[in-house]
């Protein structure tokens, strides 16, 4: 391998998993080895005893106990390598993760330096006062319409539509007036103004 390139996290991963694969299945065949051994020492050393031979019941036994000693090595070395290919893939997999968040802060300063935030600020701002702007504008053009559309001439023609209905309502009035008959006076007296019961009695008649 060249000193020059470095090796893909990926490779490396799955090269170190594979190491500890063999080296864990190298410490079982091991122990199956030692498993053995310990079955025969603890035959050898029964035979011995029934036999009284205490002395070589003593030799066997202790090589019993470092052999179990051993086994008991092999299978904490196991647990670790076990533990150590854990490591392995969770040190690949924040590899993984720093390499998305460094692309993603990547990505993040170019979008910054496409559009930096005082430009957006100063774009909102202006959307905002354009806003305004339009608003007073249109405010502005309808009092502009009510102003063209409310002619100086138009009170005097409404003035004098509503002066002709009142005349028209007077010309009726009066016309039914005149055809409400005289109350009568005595004879040699002047006319004297109408009562409250005169007007009553015109009004009567009218509605009649």
């Amino acid at each position: 391998m060249s000193w020059f390139n470095k090796p893909d996290p990926k490779d490396q991963m799955r090269e170190n998993n594979k190491n500890i694969r063999r080296a864990n299945r190298e410490l079982e065949s091991d122990r199956r080895a030692l498993e053995r051994r310990e079955k025969e020492l603890e035959n050898e050393i029964k035979k011995l005893a029934k036999q009284g031979q205490k002395d070589a019941c003593a030799v066997l036994a202790k090589q019993l106990v470092q052999l179990r000693k051993q086994k008991a090595k092999s299978v904490g070395m196991s647990s670790k390598l076990t533990g150590i290919g854990a490591q392995n893939n969770q040190m690949y997999s924040m590899n993984k993760m720093s390499q998305v968040m460094g692309q993603t802060v990547g990505t993040m300063k170019t979008m910054e330096k496409l559009m930096p935030m005082e430009r957006v600020a100063k774009n909102m701002k202006e959307f905002q006062m354009a806003q305004e702007r339009l608003g007073l504008s249109e405010e502005m053009m309808n009092d502009a319409l009510d102003g063209i559309l409310d002619e100086p001439g138009d009170e005097e023609e409404q003035n004098a539509i509503v002066n002709q209905v009142l005349d028209e309502i007077g010309i009726e009035c009066q016309s039914k007036l005149a055809a409400v008959p005289k109350v009568p006076t005595s004879v040699g007296t002047t006319s004297k103004p109408m009562s409250d019961k005169d007007i009553e009695n015109m009004l009567a008649q009218l509605r009649g």
